[in-house]
């Protein structure tokens, strides 16, 4: 019994860890993309479009802000 629980809460633990991961790593992607926008309301909804057609595209993490940075300056209000 004792090793049920240890491998238990190791699992619950380890799953906590990813999720919170994930979470963070989304935080970051869409706080990028609305930082791009600045206060423009529209621009804001334009670039979290743009941020889930990066995701359904997969674009590399480490290529997002480039990608992000040419959707918002191809921003079609300006």
């Amino acid at each position: 019994m004792d090793y049920f629980i240890i491998v238990v809460t190791t699992l619950a633990g380890l799953y906590f860890h990813w999720w919170l991961y994930v979470r963070i790593k989304r935080w970051m992607d869409r706080d990028l993309a609305l930082s791009l926008a600045g206060g423009d309301e529209k621009k804001k909804s334009f670039m979290l479009q743009q941020l889930a057609n990066a995701h359904r595209q997969k674009v590399k993490r480490r290529d997002l802000p480039r990608w992000l940075e040419a959707a918002a300056a191809g921003y079609p209000g300006e």
